[in-house]
């Protein structure tokens, strides 16, 4: 497995509120973790509620008995919910904060995901399947048919999520898994990536490059490039650079 973390604060915002986290090895009783959080609110309790949910997350399965990974992710984050949830009503300059996050573990050759928000995770390889569907207004708009997906990127309430850790005492997660198959490409990224660069430019670029440093460097380069106008934050995973073994 080759893995490569890069999180860039954009063109223009002045702090960086995402957070991301990396572990090839084990943490409990998962193989291996990886997570991006986008946070939000006002000054620094975006950036708060992000890195704050991450420790707590890494924390809470570092000490999980639990074997099955949906269950170790599910319980992990329900946690971190009610943290961020308390850490606001204690400190009246952290009302109102939140995060998005998607996380991922890899078991054998079994991809486990969980999401909450917008934070979306790809999997690329001839062609790029987005595995997460993202909880947000204009992505609600898309499904009932009020606006075409081509609008969806561009669309003035695009940042509106309805889903997200930190908000309501219950947080509704989803949670994915998928079969890899030798050559696919493991992306989790902010929406600093996808409001800058398409999917399609996203499979292109890292087809482009040969390891994963310089695949994540580019997609980073090339949302700034086209504006930047968020933090950027992406995690580039070749889960197949060693022989895995089957489920």
């Amino acid at each position: 497995m080759k893995t490569f973390a890069i999180t860039d604060v954009g063109q223009k915002r002045s702090i960086n509120q995402d957070s991301v986290y990396t572990s090839e090895l084990p943490v409990g009783n998962l193989p291996n973790l990886f997570m991006v959080a986008d946070g939000m609110g006002g000054h620094q309790a975006g950036d708060v509620a992000s890195r704050s949910t991450i420790e707590q997350i890494v924390a809470h399965i570092s000490s999980d008995p639990e074997h099955n990974p949906v269950k170790i992710l599910r319980s992990a984050i329900e946690k971190a919910n009610e943290k961020l949830l308390h850490m606001a009503q204690s400190d009246e300059g952290l009302l109102g904060m939140g995060t998005t996050l998607v996380a991922a573990s890899i078991v054998d050759d079994c991809l486990y995901v969980a999401n909450v928000g917008d934070s979306r995770l790809y999997l690329i390889n001839n062609g790029i399947t987005q595995v997460t569907k993202d909880h947000s207004l204009v992505e609600e708009m898309v499904r009932s048919g009020a606006i075409e997906r081509s609008e969806a990127r561009f669309h003035p309430k695009k940042n509106i999520i309805t889903r997200a850790i930190g908000v309501k005492e219950q947080v509704m997660i989803d949670f994915f898994d998928e079969k890899l198959d030798p050559g696919d490409t493991v992306l989790l990224c902010s929406d600093g990536l996808t409001n800058m660069v398409d999917d399609e430019e996203i499979r292109i670029l890292i087809s482009q490059q040969t390891d994963v440093a310089g695949k994540a460097e580019t997609l980073i380069d090339a949302a700034n490039q086209n504006g930047g106008k968020d933090n950027i934050t992406v995690v580039v995973i070749e889960p197949f650079s060693e022989e895995v073994k089957a489920c």
